[in-house]
């Protein structure tokens, strides 16, 4: 089984411009998540899939630069992006995440890899980390059937489309230690998440790769460093959208249940 790491990451962001090659005590933010990728254990392939568009260009040589795979797929839809790369590296699952997100749990992940390795499950999620945090497992074949059935291109907000377990057989893993702090937001989207995390970084001693637990006890003793992004809005998927997805794989349903047969019986 060959099980990958695939990272989806481009340069268009509007809101904090450039934001996964902005510093984080010496390293870019990607680098940091790619340092920290690097601990997970039985990962085959870490691969950056950017787009073909020039200005992606730089994302290429930072993988190159820290001895990482790339791919260069389609611009708008990440789906597709992230299968063509999975079929090109030949993977059976990977997990994935966004490139701004610096401080994905490495423990949890390992956990995902173990429950990855039983061959069971197509989607495997963590339930309770601070947002950005949670990686997540997907099986490459369940991917394809997604990207079969789905009628929007802009797929950036897509998780609605594979966490639906009329279909798909889903392992949600609950965090009940000291990691379960979902008010928590370790994510860049705009200037205050930015500061907030660039003063993690900048604040607590670590060698090689921040650990979690110690980024939990700062924000505990320093209450008005975590208050720095609370107001910070996370998008999500329309409702209307929601509601159209609902409803076509309702109506849908034995008709998804067949194609997924179709493409898992293929070896």
């Amino acid at each position: 089984m060959k099980i990958g790491f695939l990272i989806t990451a481009r340069l268009k962001s509007e809101r904090l411009p450039l934001k996964i090659i902005k510093d984080l005590n010496g390293k870019t933010v990607i680098e940091r998540l790619i340092d920290r990728i690097k601990e997970i254990k039985d990962i085959t392939d870490i691969v950056l899939c950017t787009s073909t568009n020039s200005q992606d260009k730089l994302l290429v040589d930072i993988a190159q630069k820290n001895n990482i795979y790339y791919f260069n797929g389609d611009e708008e839809d990440v789906l597709k992006r992230l299968l063509d790369a999975a079929k090109f590296f030949e993977l059976d699952y990977f997990l994935g995440i966004t490139a701004d997100n610096p401080l994905i749990t490495i423990y949890y992940s390992n956990l995902i890899v173990e429950e990855i390795k039983k061959n069971k499950y197509d989607f495997i999620k963590l339930e309770g980390l601070p947002l950005g945090v949670a990686t997540y497992g997907m099986r490459v074949k369940a991917l394809e059937v997604v990207c079969k059935i789905k009628s929007i291109v802009d797929t950036e907000i897509w998780g609605y489309l594979i966490d639906r377990p009329e279909i798909f057989d889903i392992k949600t893993i609950k965090i009940a230690d000291k990691l379960n702090r979902p008010e928590l937001r370790f994510t860049l989207d705009y200037e205050e998440d930015y500061e907030l995390i660039r003063n993690i970084y900048f604040n607590i001693p670590f060698k090689k790769v921040l650990n979690l637990y110690n980024v939990i006890n700062y924000l505990e003793k320093n209450t008005d460093i975590a208050k720095i992004n609370q107001k910070c809005i996370q998008l999500d998927l329309d409702e209307k959208i929601k509601q159209d997805i609902d409803k076509y794989y309702k109506e849908n349903l034995e008709k998804i249940k067949r194609l997924k047969n179709e493409i898992y019986s293929v070896i």
